[in-house]
């Protein structure tokens, strides 16, 4: 007759449980605060061509950060990738109107939108995390 999991000792129990996790793949996370970001966005980022617009670095606290980049008008592409666990938010605005949000799981998993910019003139970022710290990467290429 089996003995039920609940009567091994406890020491044996966590190593099961350790042995599991192990065999999963789980693994800790990622430092923000020493990661080379550089690095980091060369594998995490996927690749595109003719990217016209790109930013990457580390959310150390929920202040967000900001930039503009003066594009032609036209259809693009914006990618955002995070790391570091929790999420980060990218808004894009145009000619004061936002025109996508993206919101990103930070775990390595890209989120895309279109953009369309109906003039040329400056297109607007504004990335944030309420669960910083985390590492960020985001481009814009012409929509295909």
């Amino acid at each position: 007759m089996a003995l039920p999991f609940t009567s091994f000792p406890r020491a044996l129990a966590a190593a099961a449980v350790a042995a599991v996790l192990a065999g999963t793949g789980c693994a800790p996370r990622l430092s923000v605060e020493d990661a080379d970001v550089p690095a980091w966005q060369a594998t995490a980022m996927p690749s595109a061509a003719g990217v016209v617009a790109e930013e990457s670095g580390k959310l150390l606290s929920a202040e967000p950060v900001d930039r503009t980049e003066e594009l032609p008008a036209g259809a693009y592409a914006v990618t955002l990738v995070c790391e570091g666990g929790g999420k980060a938010f990218l808004a894009v605005r145009s000619g004061g109107k936002d025109v996508a949000d993206l919101g990103a799981a930070c775990y390595g998993t890209p989120e895309r939108a279109k953009v369309t910019l109906a003039t040329d003139g400056p297109l607007e970022f504004s990335i944030s995390s309420v669960d910083a710290p985390v590492l960020y990467a985001y481009h814009i290429v012409p929509a295909g």
